[in-house]
């Protein structure tokens, strides 16, 4: 659906863009590489059974500030709470990220468990970066072994203590617009289709390059949702290739900014591949929320997931995990 714009509201819209646009890319790295491959789960936060650390660890505070003006943010393994992943030999070497990411990562939160313990962190867990170069001498390390080590050392240098808990809060149900009815966006993933879920080396780069895409316009890689290129400067567009939708709904929470929880109620089966472009809006009481750019073509969020997906989210209460804050300080110096 087409929108009209006003022409003498665009200088303001530009600014806001980029206050969007910075916000956005601090936290795509985290929410670019999930997968819905089978898995067990990680043990339970609250868990008290054998620990894993890592051999040698230096944490430090970055003060460079947040991308463009500060460092890059760069990590050698993603952050996402999929297994999509490429061994790294047990190194790994992260840079100019959030404690929150790296909190993110070690309990592989979802989109609606990050937003919820978003609220109950203090300020310089949000803003504050931090690098972290730690090594294993397990070289055929998986992933959620690297995540239980990342708990490990945020135990150690932080004294990070968090549990589990159920609690009944407002979520979003995501349910087909007409039941039995995709849209033209979405389609159910073939059974004989192959596909990797293994990151290229240059995706897991400081700077990856663009995702490639396959017929349809959906991403080479398997299991997880990227960002893909857009047809206008101001959009964006995600993708994703044989994934379940309970994956879609999880991740919905942060590529839509919507502040809770989404739990899928669609009853599709299977995986499926999708693409969804949009103009994205800012988290609500973030700087730019107030100055939403709506001088801009193109869908918004919730239109572009009805008309291209066949989606809905219904605004409900719900059980949900949450992931509670006992106790945190800052860094404890190397």
């Amino acid at each position: 659906m087409k929108r009209k714009r006003s022409v003498k509201k665009m200088g303001a819209a530009i600014g806001a863009w980029l206050a969007v646009a910075i916000w956005m890319s601090a936290f795509a790295p985290i929410l670019l590489a999930r997968d819905n491959t089978a898995q067990a789960p990680a043990p339970s936060h609250s868990q008290t059974g054998e620990k894993l650390s890592f051999d040698v660890a230096s944490v430090r505070q970055n003060k460079s500030g947040p991308a463009p003006n500060g460092d890059a943010p760069g990590s050698n393994v993603p952050l996402g709470p999929g297994n999509v992943y490429s061994p790294t030999g047990g190194l790994v070497s992260i840079r100019n990220y959030t404690l929150l990411s790296y909190i993110a990562f070690a309990y592989k939160m979802t989109d609606g468990e990050l937003e919820a313990f978003r609220r109950m962190a203090p300020d310089w867990v949000i803003n504050d970066r931090f690098n972290i170069q730690a090594r294993t001498e397990k070289s055929d390390v998986t992933k959620d072994q690297l995540r239980l080590m990342m708990r490990s050392l945020l135990a150690e240098r932080f004294h990070l203590a968090v549990h589990d808990e159920t609690r009944q809060i407002s979520v979003y149900g995501l349910q087909m617009v007409r039941p039995g009815t995709m849209g033209p966006k979405l389609h159910s993933h073939p059974a004989d289709s192959l596909c990797p879920t293994t990151l290229p080396v240059k995706a897991t780069a400081s700077t990856p390059a663009p995702p490639e895409t396959v017929a349809g316009g959906f991403p080479t890689t398997c299991g997880g949702i990227v960002l893909l290129p857009a047809s206008g400067p101001h959009r964006y567009n995600i993708g994703g290739r044989s994934i379940s939708m309970s994956l879609l709904a999880n991740s919905l929470t942060g590529w839509g900014s919507l502040g809770r929880p989404v739990i899928d109620q669609t009853g599709l089966q299977g995986t499926y591949d999708f693409t969804l472009e949009f103009t994205p809006e800012p988290p609500l009481g973030s700087p730019a929320s107030s100055q939403t750019p709506a001088d801009f073509d193109g869908p918004t969020f919730r239109e572009a997931l009805k008309e291209q997906l066949g989606l809905r989210l219904e605004s409900q209460k719900g059980e949900v995990q949450v992931i509670v804050l006992d106790h945190i300080d800052h860094l404890i110096e190397n």
